[in-house]
């Protein structure tokens, strides 16, 4: 009986999802990739357009459990990439968060214990945002400072649980050509920068490692 391949589940938002890429995203992108190289793991897409850290939580050990191909074969590795909607301001550009910092911070860190406790976990970074495309949907502010804030305390706890991280904000946001990887709705990402982010995963070394073991 051959070898069952090893499973990757990929939960987030509307990055993961692929939105604003009418090749269907980074994580699409990885997922084709993949296809095309023998014995690389399967890749699972889920990501919710709209989701935080809250709804993640809610959801992922569902969405883990039901992957598997036989009832002890579950997915052995988790890519998560959230966190950009729970930065948002509500109402106006200084109105309260969907999340503030420090309770993002208290839900991030129980959830990737939760998640380390189940299967290899690997955590990717936010995306930069263009301001002057604010309010988002007419009542959600995103800011660049914010979402700077909040990748810098995603990336403290996956250093200090010992997690594979993937910065991404920082690189893209001073990158001249930044702009240009947005769709026209100022937050998520158009074709070019979902391919950013794939070829990002594609040379991230921790993944490309579990992958081939």
């Amino acid at each position: 009986m051959d070898k069952l391949p090893k499973q990757l589940i990929v939960i987030g938002d509307s990055s993961v999802y692929g939105w604003g890429d009418e090749e269907g995203g980074w994580c699409e992108r990885l997922k084709q990739d993949w296809l095309n190289q023998k014995n690389s793991p399967i890749i699972y897409q889920l990501g919710v357009r709209g989701d935080g850290i809250e709804k993640v939580a809610y959801r992922w050990e569902k969405e883990w459990s039901s992957r598997g191909e036989t009832r002890r074969n579950k997915p052995k590795g988790i890519l998560l990439s959230v966190g950009i909607n729970d930065t948002a301001r509500i109402g106006q550009i200084n109105g309260r968060p969907q999340i503030d910092i420090d309770g993002f911070e208290y839900g991030f860190e129980r959830l990737i214990n939760e998640m380390r406790s189940k299967a290899e976990l690997f955590v990717m970074g936010l995306s930069p945002v263009d301001e002057r495309k604010m309010p988002f949907g007419g009542c959600l502010w995103y800011a660049n400072e914010h979402c700077d804030a909040y990748e810098k305390r995603i990336e403290e706890v996956c250093i200090n649980q010992n997690v594979p991280f993937l910065p991404t904000f920082k690189e893209m946001n001073s990158d001249s050509r930044s702009i240009n990887w947005l769709s026209n709705d100022g937050i998520h990402l158009n074709s070019k920068g979902h391919l950013y982010l794939y070829q990002r995963l594609r040379s991230w070394e921790a993944l490309q490692k579990w992958r081939g073991n």
